[in-house]
């Protein structure tokens, strides 16, 4: 391994977006994502815009 290439693979292990781990408890993702939309549909609905 060169030089070079050893310093781009290091950078690209790095080289993290912050976005979400794809290990993590996906059932709460998915009921926090339900949750919202209930609420939001909600909100609609008081304000009365449907």
């Amino acid at each position: 391994m060169t030089a070079h290439s050893a310093t781009a693979s290091t950078a690209a292990a790095r080289a993290r977006t912050g976005g979400p781990e794809d290990n993590g408890p996906k059932i709460l993702e998915h009921v926090l994502g339900w949750t919202f939309v209930v609420v939001l549909a909600m909100l609609v609905t008081q304000l009365g815009l449907m």
